[in-house]
């Protein structure tokens, strides 16, 4: 057949079907396989290992869990192409990757998406374990998260939740509230204050909400997290990366596009105000340091992309964490009036009805937080925490691991293990008021023994610890304190399903809200 009777269509696809057997046979050539006993796992085909069971049976942590349960271990290997991908379910094993082992394991694994978020790895969440890498986590340990910090910006997370009640109060009454909504409104605008000083890109929402820009900036933030969290041909087959294979790349791009529109105007016109005149007294947002801080030599710490890239990681690791927590946690209560009683019943003991719930209330509310860790537990925003990757050759649970091999620590896998609890199906807060975690005056968000995830430990740990948790029981407990929350009529219970993409609920949270406070203790939204 001559070369001018095939279309160029059928061409190109012949190449790259050539260039990809090509490719992998000189992966196959190049994979050893190690002399020690690597964790058990399902057999693969030669060269490309299970890389084909991963596209064929999605959502992959679906399978890779029942491939687990099928071969009744708590950690196991999974091999595709070159990558050797180990997935943990055991609080002991998960101890021993975050602690034990934790330098060793401290690497991230490269991907096109998260290449993307962060601009080349210019910041900590994305970016491999290394001399800047620990700079960078320095200043968001010492700066960023400080207590002088979060205490400054104490009256801004303050001020959302004020909105926040005002919002809901303000919905037409009687009706079904979007409480997916009400959570994303409340985590957006927190982090845009805190963040940027503002709560709105331009123009505000006459209603107290987001506005267009603030709902387009949200969906470019959760497009972007799916994209780093699901399980792409291209995160093991490099060479395949810009051809778009599976439409996760285009998908990325454009979020990212949209991340930069928003935050880019903001990020130059302050540096430019800073650096060029002078800037203002203090120190206002975490941009203002971000901008401000300097090296040795008295100059600015950061460049421009290490700054947009830095502004990125707060925007995705301050919104997915807060919401999930809430929209789960109102339904799960629903589902159990025994348990919504005593949550409210907690917040009137401990605050009353003549005022609003503050932050400085957190430490007694342990009912409220014993709901919320129980809600973590149960429903993880995703199956796996971010990749850690082997920097060196070491072992886990005796097997051994391979350098460059991708660690995963199933947050779905502990926190419904059956050998660390008992029901694990069943939402029961009160097994988090035991001394499990101290004792019942001592309720917090941490979980260092990991038993399940929340915020992590050890190198890689989430060092907004104390904002996270801020965040997620303020929220909780201002709608719990200031509405009454029921199911529309129609409903009996609400159906608990998860999404294929994340483990988000599938479908956003519909319920009643009816005001439980003086309609004084509903202020004015200020934006």
């Amino acid at each position: 057949m001559s070369m001018s009777i095939i279309n160029p269509s059928s061409f190109t696809l012949v190449i790259f079907s050539f260039t990809l057997v090509l490719a992998l046979a000189m992966l196959f050539l190049i994979v050893k396989k190690p002399k020690e006993q690597l964790p058990p796992g399902p057999r693969g085909w030669p060269i490309i290992g299970n890389l084909f069971h991963m596209i064929m049976n999605r959502p992959v942590h679906v399978w890779i869990h029942r491939s687990m349960e099928d071969m009744q271990t708590e950690i196991a290997c999974f091999r595709f192409a070159r990558v050797r991908v180990i997935t943990v379910t055991s609080s002991e094993i998960a101890r021993e990757v975050l602690r034990e082992k934790d330098e060793a394991l401290a690497d991230r694994s490269e991907s096109y998406s998260s290449n993307l978020i962060s601009h080349g790895y210019k910041e900590i969440v994305f970016s491999s374990y290394g001399e800047n890498w620990k700079l960078m986590k320095k200043m968001m340990t010492t700066k960023l998260m400080s207590p002088t910090t979060l205490n400054k910006t104490l009256g801004d997370r303050t001020l959302e939740a004020d909105n926040i009640v005002t919002y809901v109060f303000n919905l037409p009454q009687p009706g079904c509230i979007n409480v997916r909504d009400i959570a994303l409104t409340y985590c957006h605008a927190v982090m845009m204050r805190m963040m940027f000083g503002q709560r709105h890109f331009d123009v505000a929402a006459e209603d107290g909400g987001l506005g267009p820009k603030e709902k387009e900036h949200m969906d470019a933030i959760y497009r972007a997290l799916d994209c780093f969290f699901s399980f792409n041909v291209t995160d093991y087959l490099p060479f395949l990366r810009g051809w778009n294979i599976d439409n996760e790349e285009e998908e990325v791009r454009e979020a990212v596009d949209i991340l930069n529109r928003c935050n880019d105007p903001i990020i130059h016109e302050r540096m430019h105000s800073w650096r060029n005149k002078g800037g203002k007294e203090t120190e206002e947002d975490w941009l203002d340091i971000l901008i401000t801080l300097k090296d040795d030599q008295g100059m600015p710490l950061f460049t421009f992309d290490e700054i947009r890239a830095q502004c990125k990681d707060i925007n995705v690791a301050t919104i997915d964490n807060t919401m999930n927590n809430v929209e789960w946690t109102i339904p799960e209560m629903l589902n159990n009036p025994g348990i919504l009683e005593k949550a409210t019943t907690e917040l009137d003991v401990v605050v009353g009805k003549d005022r609003l719930v503050q932050e400085s209330d957190i430490p007694q509310l342990n009912y409220i937080k014993a709901c919320s860790r129980e809600s973590f537990r149960l429903h993880p925003a995703n199956a796996f925490m971010p990749p850690h990757g082997a920097r060196q050759d070491t072992t886990l649970a005796g097997y051994f691991v391979p350098k460059g091999s991708q660690i995963l620590v199933s947050r779905l896998g502990l926190g419904r293990n059956p050998n660390i609890w008992d029901e694990p199906n069943v939402f029961k807060p009160e097994r988090h008021l035991s001394g499990h975690v101290g004792n019942s005056m001592d309720v917090t968000l941490m979980e260092p023994e990991m038993r399940f995830v929340i915020f992590s430990t050890g190198r890689r740990g989430c060092a907004g610890t104390k904002i996270g948790t801020s965040m997620t029981i303020m929220l909780l407990a201002r709608l719990l304190q200031g509405f009454e929350w029921t199911l529309p009529n129609d409903k009996s219970q609400v159906e608990l399903v998860p999404a294929d993409s994340n483990l988000f609920m599938a479908k956003p949270l519909l319920a009643c809200a009816k005001p439980r406070l003086a309609p004084t203790l509903y202020p004015k939204i200020q934006v």
